[in-house]
């Protein structure tokens, strides 16, 4: 990387940088500054097809601060810059991405839409994580929202939805997205939101995985994944307790084969009162309870 100081008229916003195609952003803090001492931190450049202009890859609210100040100048001075290679666009957004993650923590969906970049341009979760000081979970729970539908992330970015709803939207089909936002758009609906919503999802009864006594590695039925891959669900409830009430029977037999004198199995929604019974061992005739 090697610094000099260009001219305004020869530079340019790059498309890498995080902002670009957004309105001009407040300079209002900087300008004072700008206009008594100049920018005094170089911006990140890269070419921009030719050795004679560069395009802008950090730096856009000191290029406008820039701009601003040089109508009341009749030389401006041209601008500090650091310039990256040409060819190296991961090099390019990851430097605009760190410097405005510094300035202004920006929305998950940006972060999604300048992660997803990155990793279309090779780099991995892992990378990605290392370069911005994130987990590797927290990476992929951002790059979960691109399989959530476009009209659903913006509102969340909008922040018309919250954190929670979008997160059981992830368990969503595409078809259940679309008769989500369906109902999310008409007026005269409603749209089930955060656990109401993964009622809706599951027909009423979400059951996670960690509730399964059996082994999960021979369950073939259907499990439905959280994107953020921190939860799963059961798909099919009577599958499950199919499953769930074989490997209950299969404890139960265990038990009087061991010795115990009764098992007593509690249904499902019923709660064991614990302060009800005394504790018996299986020499004095106690019985299990499950």
């Amino acid at each position: 990387m090697q610094l000099q100081h260009i001219e305004l008229n020869r530079l340019s916003i790059s498309k890498a940088n995080m902002r670009h195609g957004k309105k001009l952003p407040d300079i209002s803090n900087i300008l004072p500054s700008v206009k008594k001492r100049g920018v005094l931190m170089p911006v990140l450049v890269r070419p921009n097809g030719s050795a004679e202009t560069f395009e802008i890859v950090a730096g856009r609210r000191r290029y406008y601060a820039a701009l601003a100040a040089a109508k009341d100048q009749d030389t401006p001075p041209p601008l500090p810059c650091a310039i990256l290679d040409e060819d190296d666009d991961a090099a390019a957004l990851e430097a605009s991405l760190i410097e405005n993650f510094v300035c202004e923590d920006p929305d998950e969906v940006t972060k999604w839409e300048k992660f997803s970049a990155l990793v279309r341009k090779g780099r991995s979760v892992e990378d990605i994580a290392a370069t911005f000081g994130f987990t590797e979970a927290v990476v992929k729970r951002i790059l979960a929202l691109g399989n959530l539908m476009p009209r659903i992330r913006e509102a969340y970015r909008a922040e018309e939805i919250d954190a929670a709803t979008v997160r059981h939207l992830t368990l969503a089909t595409k078809t259940q997205q679309k008769a989500w936002l369906a109902l999310f758009k008409d007026e005269e609906s409603y749209a089930p939101r955060g656990h109401q919503l993964k009622a809706w999802l599951f027909g009423g009864e979400s059951i996670s995985t960690t509730a399964a006594l059996f082994d999960m590695e021979g369950f073939d039925g259907l499990i439905v994944k959280d994107l953020f891959e921190d939860d799963g669900y059961f798909g099919d409830a009577d599958q499950f307790w199919v499953a769930q009430t074989a490997q209950i029977e299969s404890r139960k037999a265990a038990y009087l084969k061991d010795g115990w004198s009764d098992v007593q199995v509690i249904p499902p929604q019923s709660y064991f009162q614990s302060w009800d019974y005394e504790k018996t061992s299986k020499r004095k005739g106690g019985r299990v309870c499950r």
